[in-house]
C-alpha cells in the first residue's frame, strides 16, 4: 500500500512537470516580439552573475534573519526537509544577498543544522526497536542516486527559465506539502485511537473474587517515545555503524573529486563529459550492492516466511520497486539540484511514503542531507561563492537550532505521545517555502518580462 501511494504521488510529479516544460516549450516557439523575432520566454542570468555581498554588522536586518534563521533551521532539521526554500528568500530580500550566494549561504545553514541534528539524533535510541534510528539501508540506498540526480539538476538549472522553475517549485512544494499534511492527520487519527484503546483497556477490571486486573497492550505505536535505559554511551554505539558510513563517506569524496576537477575543465570538452559520466557508475555501484543485498535478504526471508522488516520502509524489495527507489531517489536529486533545495523535500515525504516511521525517516533524512550540502558547501567554498563571516555566523545560528529543535521536538513527542507533530512540521516548512519562494518568483518573473530581458531556455554549453 505505501508503494502504490507513493508511486501515485510519484506519477503527479512527473506529469505536472512534464505539462509545465511542454508548455514552456510551446510557449517558447509561439511568441514573438515586435519585430517578428522569435523569442523564449524567461530569465535574464545578468543580474545572477552580480556578486552582492553585504557587510556584517549589527542592524535590525541581521536580528531578524538570524530569528528566521535559526526557527528555519529548527523546523527544516526536525521535518528532514533543511528549509532551504526559506533561507534563500530570507537571505536574498533580507540581507541583500544576490541569488547565487544567497543558494551558497543557504547550503551552509542547512549542513550546520543537518550536523547538528544528526549529533542528537545519533544520542536518541530507536522508538520501537533495538537497532540504530539512522536506517543505514535506506541511507545507502538513496544517498548515491541523490547526489546524481543533485549534480543532474544544478546543470540543468542554468538551462531552464526562471519563470519555469518558479512554476516547478509551486508544483513541487504544494504537491508534497498537501500530500504530508494529510499524512499526518491520518497519523494523528491512528494515534488518537490507540490513546483511546490504551485507556479503556489499562482500564482496572474487578473479577469476582473482587482482585483488581490491569490489561497492558502492546502495540507498534506505543512505544513512540525514546526509551532511557541504556546509557548515551551504549546507544551511541548502537546509533554508529561505521563501516556504513565509510562507504557514505567514499561516495561524498567521490563525487567531490568529480566536481572540483570538472569545474577547472572547459565546458562540453570530451574531459568534461568523461567527468561528469563518471559520476554514474560511482552511484549505480553503491546503489546496486545495497539493492542485491536487500533483495537477496528479502528472498530469504520469504523463503523462511519470516515477515519481520529488513529496514524502515514496510515494502517488499522485489526488483520493481527497488528500480522504483532508483527512480526516486534520481527524481529526487534533480529536483533538488534544479530548485537549489537539495533534494531533501522529496526525499522527507518520501520516506513517510514508503512506511517509515517520522522519528526514522526525520533523522535518516537528514543524515542523507548532511552528505548532499556538505557536497555543495565544499564546492562553493572552492569556487568562492560566499563570505566566509557570514556563512560562519549563519551556520553557527543553525548548529545550535538543529540541535534545540530536536531536543524540543522530542520532549514534545514524549510529552504528548504523538509522532504526527514531526509530519505536521514538515508539512508546514515546505508550505512555508512554497509561499516565499513563489512569490519571490512571480515578482522577478514579472519584473523580467517588463524590463523585456531574455526569457527563455539557454544553451547547455554556453551557460556552463
Amino acid at each position: 500500500m505505501p508503494m502504490l501511494s507513493s508511486r501515485g504521488f510519484i506519477a503527479y510529479l512527473v506529469s505536472a512537470f512534464s505539462c509545465a516544460v511542454l508548455s514552456a516549450l510551446f510557449l517558447t516557439n509561439h511568441i514573438h516580439h515586435d519585430d517578428n523575432k522569435p523569442i523564449t520566454l524567461l530569465a535574464s542570468r545578468v543580474s545572477e552573475t552580480l556578486k552582492v555581498w553585504p557587510d556584517l554588522e549589527p542592524s535590525w536586518r541581521l536580528v531578524l534573519a538570524t530569528v528566521i534563521g535559526f526557527l528555519g533551521s529548527a523546523c527544516g532539521t526536525v521535518g528532514g526537509v533543511g528549509g532551504g526554500g526559506i533561507f534563500v528568500p530570507m537571505l536574498n530580500l533580507l540581507l541583500g544577498f544576490d541569488t547565487k550566494s544567497a543558494a551558497a549561504l543557504s547550503k551552509c545553514m542547512i549542513m550546520g543544522a543537518s550536523a547538528s541534528s544528526v549529533w542528537y539524533n545519533v544520542r536518541v535510541p530507536h522508538p520501537t526497536k533495538e537497532v540504530p534510528i539512522l536506517d543505514y539501508d535506506l541511507a545507502l540506498l538513496f544517498q548515491p542516486m541523490l547526489m546524481l540526480g543533485i549534480t543532474v539538476g544544478v546543470a540543468l538549472s542554468v538551462v531552464f527559465p526562471y519563470w519555469l522553475i518558479t512554476v516547478l517549485i509551486i508544483i513541487l512544494f504544494i504537491g508534497t506539502s498537501s500530500r504530508s499534511f494529510f499524512k499526518g492527520i491520518e497519523m494523528w487519527r491512528e494515534e488518537t485511537i490507540f490513546k483511546r484503546e490504551k485507556t479503556k483497556q489499562r482500564a482496572t477490571l474487578v473479577d469476582s473474587h473482587g482482585e483488581d486486573k490491569t490489561v497492558r497492550i502492546d502495540t507498534k505505536y506505543e512505544p513512540l517515545i525514546p526509551k532511557e535505559e541504556k546509557s548515551t554511551i551504549q546507544i551511541l554505539c548502537l546509533n554508529l555503524r561505521w563501516k556504513r558510513i565509510l562507504v557514505l563517506i567514499v561516495v561524498w569524496v567521490a563525487f567531490l573529486l568529480v566536481q572540483v576537477i570538472k569545474n577547472d575543465v572547459e565546458a562540453c570538452s570530451p574531459w568534461y563529459w568523461v567527468l561528469f559520466g563518471l559520476q554514474f557508475p560511482i552511484a549505480l555501484l553503491v546503489f546496486g550492492y545495497e539493492a542485491v543485498k536487500l533483495y537477496k535478504e528479502h528472498k530469504r526471508r520469504m523463503s523462511t516466511r519470516n515477515l519481520e522488516c529488513i529496514c524502515e520502509a514496510s515494502i517488499e524489495w522485489t526488483a520493481m520497486n527497488l528500480a522504483f527507489c532508483s527512480l526516486c531517489g534520481i527524481v529526487g536529486g534533480i529536483v533538488g539540484g534544479l530548485l537549489g533545495s537539495g533534494g531533501g523535500f522529496v526525499l522527507g515525504p518520501l520516506l513517510l511514503e514508503i512506511g517509515v516511521i517520522p522519528q526514522v525517516a526525520s533523522a535518516t533524512a537528514t543524515f542523507v542531507m548532511m552528505f548532499s550540502s556538505s557536497l555543495s558547501v565544499v564546492e562553493f567554498y572552492l569556487l568562492k561563492r560566499f563570505p566566509i563571516p557570514y556563512a560562519l555566523y549563519l551556520t553557527s545560528v543553525s548548529v545550535l537550532a538543529g540541535f534545540w529543535g530536536q531536543f524540543f521536538v522530542r520532549r514534545l513527542i514524549a510529552c504528548l505521545g504523538r509522532a504526527s507533530i514531526i509530519v505536521f512540521i514538515l508539512s508546514g516548512v515546505i508550505f512555508a517555502s512554497a509561499l516565499t519562494m513563489g512569490v519571490v518568483g512571480i515578482e522577478n518573473s514579472i519584473q523580467m518580462i517588463n524590463n523585456h530581458e531574455f526569457m527563455g531556455f539557454l544553451g547547455f554549453c554556453s551557460s556552463q
